[in-house]
C-alpha cells in the first residue's frame, strides 16, 4: 500500500523525453494496468491504441498540433510511444470509463519508472477525416470518442518537475 501511495503522490507529468524506446515489459505492465481501470457497469467501453511507429507518431503529433494552433511543434514531447486512449460513444460514461484508463496508464507508468503525461485534443483529431481514417486503418469500427493521449517514455534529464504545494481546502468534511 505504502509503494502505491508513493507512486501516485510522486507522479508528474513529464514534458521531455529521451529518444529510446520503452521496453516491452514495461509497456505490457501498463496496458496491464490500463485494462483493469473500472468502467460505467463494468461494460469495458474504451481501446487502447498503441503507437510506436515513428511515422504514425509523427502524424499523430502533427494533427495533434493542427488542432492545438500551434503548426510544427510536438504535442507529445519527444516521447517515442503514444497511447491513444478511446471509447464508445454508445455509453454514457465514454469519457469517464477513457479518463479512469489513462489515469490507470500513467500511475502504472511512475510504478515501473517510464515517464508519463496526459494529452488532450484527441477527441478533435479522431474526430475528423483524418483521424476517422487512421481508425478505419486500425480496424476500429463503431463510433468511439478520443478520450486522450497517454505518451510515455524515460524523461530527459532534469524533466522531472518538482510537486506543486495542494490547496488547503482540497478536502471538504461533511461530518455528523
Amino acid at each position: 500500500m505504502e509503494a502505491t501511495l508513493k507512486d501516485l503522490k510522486e507522479r508528474r507529468s513529464i514534458r521531455a523525453y529521451k529518444p529510446e524506446q520503452i521496453r516491452e515489459e514495461e509497456l505490457q505492465k501498463i496496458l496491464e494496468a490500463g485494462i483493469y481501470a473500472p468502467t460505467g457497469m463494468g461494460m469495458q467501453s474504451p481501446k487502447i491504441v498503441v503507437v510506436q511507429d515513428k511515422k504514425t507518431r509523427d502524424l499523430l503529433s502533427k494533427l495533434n498540433a493542427h488542432y492545438l494552433g500551434n503548426e510544427g511543434c510536438d504535442p507529445f514531447y519527444g516521447a517515442p510511444t503514444v497511447l491513444v486512449v478511446l471509447a464508445s460513444r454508445e455509453r454514457p460514461t465514454c469519457v469517464e470509463d477513457g479518463s479512469l484508463v489513462l489515469g490507470n496508464l500513467m500511475n502504472a507508468a511512475q510504478a515501473v519508472g517510464v515517464g508519463s503525461c496526459w494529452i488532450h485534443r484527441a477527441r478533435e483529431v479522431f474526430d475528423s477525416e483524418e483521424g476517422k481514417a487512421l481508425l478505419k486503418q486500425w480496424g476500429i469500427e463503431g463510433d468511439y470518442v478520443g478520450v486522450g493521449h497517454c505518451i510515455l517514455g524515460y524523461p530527459a534529464d532534469g524533466a522531472v518537475p518538482e510537486a506543486k504545494s495542494r490547496k488547503e481546502d482540497y478536502i471538504v468534511y461533511v461530518r455528523e
